[in-house]
């Protein structure tokens, strides 16, 4: 599916974009997408993301994969259908066992930003049921598509 035309600078500097469309059956009563839709929107940039630096593979090799420990979002304002949501991931923070990632969902139909959010992503080692160090590779993959400064948390 080709990507609209929407504000390229909004998603300046988010290496991984995805577009979903919105659908009818996620409005609610008040006749806007419901809260809980965002946070799918970012989980599938987050997946998106995982998958392009094979985190994914990793739990599919190691038994290692991405947990999330944590996420929030900052509504801006509210998608309604129809419309198209450009999603943009990226990390902003890389520690020795985790990420910060951070997102932003455009509004296609309104040229805006509808939500602003971040999560924190934590390499787990679903074998032994404990976190466990971000795999290198993936450490790796990340860095060679964006600078990322180091992060102890």
């Amino acid at each position: 599916m080709a990507m609209p035309d929407f504000p390229t600078h909004l998603l300046e500097g988010f290496p991984v974009v995805i577009q979903i469309p919105i659908q009818w059956g996620e409005m609610d009563a008040y006749g806007h997408v419901n809260n809980t839709v965002y946070f799918r929107l970012f989980e599938s940039a987050r997946i998106a993301y995982h998958e392009r630096c094979g985190f994914n593979a990793a739990f599919r090799t190691e038994q290692i994969g991405p947990i999330l420990h944590s996420t929030s979002c900052r509504f801006r304002l509210p998608l309604v259908y129809p419309d198209t949501a450009i999603v943009g991931a990226r990390v902003s923070k890389l520690g020795p066992d985790r990420v910060e990632q951070e997102y932003r969902i455009l509004s296609v139909s309104r040229n805006a930003v509808a939500a602003e959010g971040s999560g924190i992503i934590v390499s787990f080692d679903y074998e032994k049921q404990e976190k466990a160090r971000l795999p290198e590779a993936v450490r790796q993959a990340i860095l060679a598509l964006e600078p990322v400064a180091p992060a102890d948390f």
